[in-house]
């Protein structure tokens, strides 16, 4: 069977290995060797999901998969978001966490979630599929771990006493809020015929 090529709107190479170790046999994942500008105007993780793999979609004129996610935090009223990325932009992850930390830092409730949106765009056929995967955890009391990526140091998921920063890929690929979407999209690809199983 030919593989589908599908292009993934993302440069983040972390992004893009997590996506890979998911991704079915019959999919072939490319990228774009170019970064199209795509304004993340969305009030939410899917809304941004969409706005990017249909600008990519339109541009490159070929299937495309795209995402959106980051920390949601219940005592911060769901801060940082979808301003995961933007928070502090010009700053380094170790500062954004620690600003984070010192934000709760007289909060016992500390209980917290990754997101992640993964969406389909399918130019050719003007098909799209959007779904949500999440993984529940706490947020760490300091920076533990120096595996993975972004804010993983201080995010501990539900079962475990380690971060991700702390617990690695092989931990991270079964049960991460991108594994969990995208898992969940192509399943869905494949029940609607979209791709082959």
């Amino acid at each position: 069977m030919e593989k589908l090529r599908i292009y993934v709107a993302s440069k983040n190479n972390h992004k893009i290995e997590e996506i890979k170790l998911v991704i079915p046999e019959f999919v072939m994942l490319e990228t774009v060797d170019w970064e199209v500008d795509v304004e993340e105007t969305g009030e939410t993780f899917i809304e941004n999901s969409i706005i990017k793999a249909i600008e990519y979609g339109k541009e490159i004129g070929q299937p495309v998969i795209a995402d959106d996610s980051g920390l949601s935090i219940d005592v911060l009223g769901g801060f940082p978001g979808v301003m995961s990325a933007r928070y502090l932009e010009d700053a380094s992850y170790v500062e954004k966490m620690e600003s984070i930390l010192q934000l709760m830092r007289n909060y016992e409730e500390r209980s917290a979630r990754f997101v992640c949106a993964a969406t389909y765009f399918n130019p050719i056929k003007n098909f799209l599929i959007s779904v949500e995967g999440y993984v529940e955890g706490t947020i760490s009391r300091e920076i533990r771990g120096d595996k993975g990526f972004g804010y993983d140091p201080i995010f501990i998921p539900k079962g475990y006493d380690k971060t991700f920063g702390e617990l690695g890929e092989e931990v991270k690929k079964v049960i991460s809020h991108r594994s969990v979407a995208f898992r969940k999209l192509f399943d869905a690809l494949v029940k609607v015929g979209e791709i082959g199983s």
